[in-house]
């Protein structure tokens, strides 16, 4: 019988039995929702994608998603159509890979079709505007499913890597160990490896917060700043997702991991990082319409940093970079001006708390 490691607070080296799951749906149709497709259509599993954009669902059942992953040959397995009910009836494993702002909206409709015994996997990252929902709340009210049916993954996941089968790791967490033991297993491939974790809100606050870091170190590298204030971004960014996370009830260790350090590290150091490319056109003078405009998808960092200032506002959080990137990307600030404000914030002592020498 096959296995799977999982990993949590309470146990490091378990091991859990993993079951088949016998169709997937892909909800969404872009870089990552191609992508993940193909990882799951790479084990073996068939896989219906679901795509607004009919030229787009035409070319992948032609085998290539040439517009957003242009070169990448598809399964056989992999198809797909614009008929939300035809892609998710029948799916016990469905990936919601769609923009967070779009989550609500795409699972409502979905919901009448999916299966009793069916699995959610979310791929978006990000709060919802206005709710200030997580990703995983959002599709819990749109649904009515059960949390424990619910699962996130998050990691260092650039999707043209994982496509031309660079080995990389991701984190699959569900409050059901179980649950997301199933889900790891169904998405595990020689260059894809699924860790366990049950902490949920810790993964979504992660991958969250470390788009809208992404942005700000990509605005400092466009300026031509180097490696010791990338280097510092990304400490401190860490050390804000895991003031928020914390103050949220995540497990600290989280932010120590793959969905944490982990998927910081890969989205604020790649040019493939939508986050990153956006905050670099910044850094090299453009207007925010003006990188907009040249981003090939959704940069979710400028979405998500205002929402998450107000959530950590709520917690009694700072979170200066963040607050930074919205003074830029909502008030008029320049990107200079950035780097003036977090450069002269009080002394405090190192370390993820705040401690004020």
């Amino acid at each position: 019988m096959d296995t799977i490691e999982t990993t949590d607070s309470a146990d490091t080296t378990a091991t859990t039995e993993a079951s088949e799951f016998a169709r997937a749906a892909v909800l969404g149709t872009g870089a990552w929702g191609t992508t993940f497709a193909q990882v799951l259509a790479d084990t073996g599993l068939p896989v219906c994608m679901w795509g607004r954009n009919a030229d787009v669902v035409d070319m992948v059942n032609s085998g290539e998603n040439s517009t957003y992953l242009p070169g990448i040959e598809l399964s056989p397995l992999v198809t797909a159509t614009t008929d939300l009910g035809a892609a998710v009836a029948g799916a016990d494993l469905v990936a919601v890979v769609v923009p967070v702002a779009a989550v609500r909206e795409t699972l409502t409709a979905a919901a009448p079709h999916v299966g009793p015994e069916a699995v959610l996997i979310l791929l978006a990252k990000g709060l919802e505007l206005g709710s200030l929902r997580c990703v995983h709340e959002v599709a819990g009210e749109a649904t009515g499913l059960d949390g424990s049916r619910i699962a996130v993954l998050s990691g260092p996941n650039l999707s043209r890597e994982i496509a031309e089968h660079h080995p990389t790791a991701t984190v699959v967490a569900c409050p059901d160990r179980a649950v997301a033991a199933r889900v790891a297993h169904a998405c595990h491939t020689p260059w894809f490896r699924p860790y366990v974790s049950q902490d949920v809100i810790g993964c979504e606050i992660a991958g969250a917060v470390k788009n809208v870091i992404a942005v700000a170190i990509g605005a400092a590298e466009g300026m031509g700043l180097g490696t010791n204030t990338r280097s510092t971004l990304i400490t401190r960014g860490l050390a804000e997702m895991t003031r928020l996370g914390t103050a949220l009830g995540a497990n600290p260790e989280t932010f120590a991991g793959l969905a944490g350090i982990g998927d910081l590290v890969a989205t604020c150091s790649s040019r493939l990082s939508r986050n990153y490319s956006f905050g670099f056109r910044l850094g090299q003078g453009m207007t925010i319409d003006q990188a907009l405009a040249l981003s090939p998808g959704v940069v979710e960092g400028i979405r998500t940093a205002a929402p998450l200032l107000e959530l950590a506002a709520r917690a009694g959080v700072d979170m200066p970079i963040t607050e930074a990137v919205v003074q830029v990307a909502h008030k008029g600030a320049t990107i200079a001006q950035m780097g003036e404000m977090l450069l002269s914030r009080p002394q405090k002592m190192d370390g993820w708390r705040i401690d004020l020498v």
